[in-house]
């Protein structure tokens, strides 16, 4: 590959079209920020009640910055809206998926507040179990289960476990002939729709790890083996159609496609599926390029697609699950930074670009790397009177794509010692932390009512030098 002048190519001040110049660069823009954040009559923002530099100071940072209330109330949202909608018809359950964060705490509040559980590694089952969360309410997922994670499942008493394969069939129905136990099932069927907001591909989906194809003929040959399997008892059919989705557009598709197969199965088999799990993915804002909807337009769309599809194949309308995480999860969380380095990298001619190092990074948020992710911030620890300036923000690892935040506009007086926070980090940010650099992950703390709780402590040196016993 040819050599070419770096900078003339990479360095650029230009903000991304979708990126609108801000009247206030102070502004918390709805939609991005959890309900009980604001900022307080110093111009320091406040979220639960409390000041993000009391937060600093108490805990230190980076830290995850959890609004209790605004998680809770986000899991009731979608609790009542799928309750409601699908009432009239064979009703409706929502579990939230734990791989979006899980916690003993976060485990117990949607216990309390109604919502199923979907877990899919033994670590998320035993956090569950821990937490007291009730077993006839979790799902366990995965696509490659050992034994133990099965036998564990078995012996709690888990609700169901969702079969991802055809190997899986015969290793599930031996360990619970093991145990003499019969075990519940989902079988995980792949639509081959995968949804990007608007758009649907239709094949490409197909190529991946997850599910059984429908269009191969495994999930039928499934659906036969579970019914003959003497352990086994078939509860349901299983869909998820992707993530970061912003209509019911593609449930309509795949609705159609999972409920052909229940059609099929009644006619060939003789047997009848009475119970769905269309699955999550619903998306968040995590920038002004995002409108998400509601959880009532969700639930009220995907169930007039549901008894549509249902009316039109003479079939009775099936109970229906959901499994938002994100959704939940996601916009109820920030991350508290504090402003290392600021430096501005000039190229010669218009070009430069401003770097805003902060004290954390991909080891706290390697979703920017991992998936492009765009990702917003503010200056929160004050507030200024300097004009807007975009700048990109990086965390502190020896990758140059440690990046926090592309592109935002920051106030041009941003400097070392400022916090600044990222929101709707609460989904996958935390699950996917690593000790990258050997360095600690940051604390979750529960902000709530002006105080102040550790859900999961901040790692230490020593608990990484623990590990080490070379």
């Amino acid at each position: 590959m040819r050599a070419h002048e770096a900078g003339a190519l990479h360095g650029n001040d230009a903000a991304p079209t979708w990126l609108p110049y801000p009247e206030d660069v102070n502004t918390l823009i709805d939609g991005l920020w959890s309900s009980t954040t604001r900022r307080g009559s110093d111009g320091a923002v406040e979220v639960g009640g409390v000041d993000v530099r009391r937060i600093a100071e108490e805990v230190g940072t980076p830290a995850f910055v959890l609004d209790e209330d605004d998680f809770r109330s986000r899991a009731r949202s979608f609790r009542d809206a799928f309750t409601d909608a699908f009432r009239p018809l064979a009703g409706a359950d929502v579990y939230y998926a734990g791989k979006a964060f899980l916690c003993g705490a976060v485990a117990r509040w949607v216990q309390e507040d109604g919502l199923g559980l979907d877990v899919c590694t033994g670590g998320e089952l035993a956090v569950a179990l821990r937490a007291g969360f009730p077993a006839a309410r979790i799902a366990l997922h995965g696509n490659n289960k050992s034994d133990a994670e099965i036998r564990r499942a078995l012996e709690a008493g888990v609700g169901r476990i969702v079969v991802d394969s055809l190997d899986e069939i015969g290793q599930v129905d031996a360990v619970a002939a093991e145990l003499g136990t019969r075990a519940a099932v989902m079988l995980r069927v792949t639509t081959g729709v995968e949804a990007h907001t608007h758009e649907f591909i239709a094949t490409a989906h197909e190529d991946q790890k997850f599910g059984l194809s429908l269009t191969g003929g495994a999930a039928f040959e499934a659906v036969r083996r579970v019914l003959e399997a003497p352990r086994l008892e078939l509860v349901g059919l299983h869909s998820h159609i992707g993530s970061q989705i912003f209509d019911v557009g593609g449930f309509e598709v795949a609705a159609r496609r999972v409920l052909d197969l229940v059609a099929q199965v009644r006619t060939e088999l003789g047997h009848t599926i009475d119970q769905l799990d269309l699955g999550g993915g619903f998306g968040v804002m995590y920038n002004t390029q995002h409108t998400p909807a509601s959880p009532e337009a969700l639930a009220t769309g995907i169930a007039g697609i549901v008894e549509k599809q249902c009316h039109e194949l003479d079939l009775e309308v099936p109970h229906v699950s959901f499994e938002p995480g994100r959704a939940i999860a996601g916009p109820s969380t920030q991350t508290l930074y504090t402003v290392g380095t600021v430096k501005d990298v000039r190229l010669g001619g218009p070009h430069h670009r401003v770097y805003v190092s902060v004290d954390g990074g991909m080891s706290d948020n390697v979703r920017t790397a991992l998936y492009d992710a765009d990702y917003s911030c503010l200056l929160t620890g004050r507030v200024s009177d300097a004009a807007p300036e975009v700048v990109r923000v990086v965390g502190k690892h020896c990758e140059s794509g440690d990046i926090v935040v592309k592109d935002e506009y920051l106030p041009s007086d941003v400097e070392r010692g400022d916090l600044i926070s990222v929101p709707v980090t609460g989904a996958y940010c935390y699950s996917l932390a690593s000790n990258y650099n050997h360095v600690p992950r940051p604390p979750v703390v529960a902000v709530q009512g002006g105080e102040i709780r550790t859900l999961m402590r901040r790692e230490t040196e020593e608990d990484l030098l623990g590990l080490d016993l070379g």
